[in-house]
């Protein structure tokens, strides 16, 4: 196991409802541009493995949708789902950029919603007094740690 896969892990397994979404969404953009790149340099095996991880990470998406408390925008994002995974597996069968790229924009704009519904529904950080804050000369290499705290 790399260190990227134990971090993914360690991420994976913190992680609430939202940010696994938000993962999921990065993980399916990450494997397109990936496809992208194996079909410019004619790799048709790294290729399909990409696209087939995406196709995958985008069935978990639409697997975790609830249409019971969803209702209709479940029931759309799921018929875009399936046309995300229909438009990757014709950019395979073609061999053609122009889906790969309508795809990663569909799931660039998916996640940006996602993660910016994720980032209002965190709760909100502690604020500290000033004086608890250190000071950016705290975390200089050049200047030793001092503690600038008064009683």
């Amino acid at each position: 196991m790399t260190w990227k896969d134990a971090y993914l892990e360690s991420r994976v397994l913190s992680a609430d409802p939202l940010e696994l979404i938000c993962l999921l969404y990065q993980h399916a953009l990450d494997m397109v541009h990936e496809a992208r790149g194996h079909l410019a340099a004619g790799d048709i095996a790294a290729r399909s493995r990409a696209i087939s991880r995406a196709i995958a990470a985008i069935s978990e998406l639409d697997a975790s949708l609830d249409h019971a408390v969803g209702g209709q925008f479940s029931s759309r994002l799921a018929g875009l789902y399936r046309y995300m995974r229909q438009r990757l597996t014709e950019a395979n069968l073609r061999q053609q950029d122009a889906p790969l790229a309508e795809v990663a924009s569909l799931l660039a704009t998916l996640a940006e919603g996602w993660n910016a519904s994720r980032i209002q529904a965190a709760p909100p950080q502690p604020s500290y007094p000033a004086a608890f804050v250190p000071s950016e000369a705290v975390f200089a290499e050049s200047v030793p740690y001092e503690h600038n705290w008064s009683a």
